[in-house]
């Protein structure tokens, strides 16, 4: 019998793989156009699993999975007294997947600036040419 015994083990934490886990279940979770609105509808006040539901004809069990994946996202809470589940709005404000999304806003903004620019610097030598041929 061989045994493996471990008398120190050091853990590294790799904090971008956190990090990209969340952003994946965020914008997984934001994918779905019933989960939107769900975020939506919350943002207006409280609802119960049935509510909701009832206001996205669908069945609870749909539902339920839905609001599953936004509360393993961190976007929805939920907690049940009695029978009722109740559903409201999580504590994360989506910071870091905004700066995420403007981080990258801003590489596409300064490559389209760029594409303009080439896009006009041939424009104008195009017309220099053309001046010169009619010449």
């Amino acid at each position: 019998m061989l045994r493996l015994q471990i008398s120190h083990a050091c853990l590294t934490v790799n904090h971008m793989v956190h990090y990209q886990a969340r952003l994946d279940a965020t914008f997984a979770a934001l994918s779905d156009v019933t989960r939107r609105g769900v975020l939506e509808q919350l943002g207006g006040s409280d609802a119960s699993i049935t509510d909701l539901a009832q206001r996205f004809q669908m069945t609870l069990t749909g539902m339920k999975k839905h609001v599953s994946i936004l509360e393993q996202a961190g976007l929805v809470t939920t907690e049940k007294v009695g029978r009722v589940r109740t559903c409201k709005l999580g504590q994360r404000r989506l910071e870091e997947e905004a700066a995420w999304i403007e981080r990258h806003r801003q590489l596409w903004s300064a490559r389209f600036d760029a594409l303009d620019e080439l896009v006009e610097h041939l424009k104008r030598k195009e017309k220099a040419d053309d001046q010169r041929k009619r010449r």
